[in-house]
């Protein structure tokens, strides 16, 4: 294991926008150890996953916080434009040693990665070299949500994380359930859940009838693998999952390959060059 640095440089950011309950518990937490910097969106922008804001300008405004950080600003665009912002344009003169994203108001787990900003903040972090970690915290959407234990976890697991031999290519997605520290049942280390939705979209009309539609539906509850993290948070355990960003589906290569070899690349040549005569003809009449 490598030493880890007694003060560690940390960007924080988030997708529930800056003033969140949970990125303020985290930020404050980890500010009382390590050298925090906070780059997040001004506003809740949920469930954006890696989007990134290209047709319009990022406007970047100075943030006050009731804690004392490095920095603190807060970004109009989505995570990812936070994170790849701070990076690149705002902190350019920082050697970051993480990027931590969260904590989210309620859980990342499953199928949920795909379109979280909390995971893809920290995506966005591995993208640019830098050790990241998402983290959610279960039971967040209620108001009355307590963040304090889940920050300090990982004030702790922070460390130790960074010690050992970070996994390349990824982040490693935490889901904390929402129960006091002493009634933690452990740590497990997981894989995704399914997680699956059964998605309706309700019809209304606003007060000049015009029609819009809102995603409703409820989460279809599937048996799960005892490893999995939705198995992991029903019992009280803190789930860790490394998620890679290289989505390429190794184990179908082989197959895949040799399909095209004997089939795919032959059969679709003669029919290219059938059709390339009567699309000549055509331009010309």
């Amino acid at each position: 294991m490598a030493p880890t640095k007694a003060r560690l440089k940390v960007l924080v950011s988030n997708d529930d926008g800056i003033h969140a309950t949970g990125i303020q518990k985290l930020a404050e937490k980890l500010s009382r150890y390590h050298d925090v910097y906070v780059v997040a969106p001004e506003q809740e922008r949920s469930a954006t996953g890696h989007a990134l804001t290209l047709h319009k300008p990022l406007r970047v405004k100075e943030a006050e916080l009731d804690f004392p950080v490095k920095g603190a600003y807060a970004v109009t665009g989505t995570p990812s434009d936070c994170v790849k912002l701070a990076l690149h344009a705002v902190y350019t003169k920082i050697k970051f040693d993480a990027v931590v994203s969260g904590i989210n108001h309620g859980p990342n787990l499953g199928s949920d990665v795909l379109y979280s900003g909390t995971v893809s903040a920290a995506l966005e972090g591995a993208m640019n070299g830098l050790p990241s970690i998402a983290i959610s915290l279960v039971n967040g959407h209620t108001k009355l949500a307590d963040f304090d234990p889940a920050a300090q976890f990982v004030k702790d697991f922070l460390p130790k994380a960074l010690a050992g031999n970070f996994p390349e290519k990824s982040v490693l997605n935490l889901n904390i359930p929402a129960v006091p520290l002493h009634d933690f049942a452990g740590v497990q280390v997981s894989e995704l859940g399914v997680r699956m939705y059964s998605d309706t979209y309700e019809r209304r009309e606003d007060p000049r009838g015009g029609v819009y539609y809102w995603l409703a539906g409820e989460i279809v509850e599937e048996p799960e693998s005892p490893t999995s993290d939705v198995e992991a948070i029903r019992n009280n355990m803190v789930s860790i999952t490394p998620v890679h960003y290289d989505l390429t589906n190794y184990a179908a290569l082989p197959d895949l390959a040799e399909v095209l070899d004997k089939k795919g690349p032959k059969k679709t040549a003669k029919k290219i060059q059938k059709k390339k005569p009567a699309q000549k003809a055509r331009k010309k009449a």
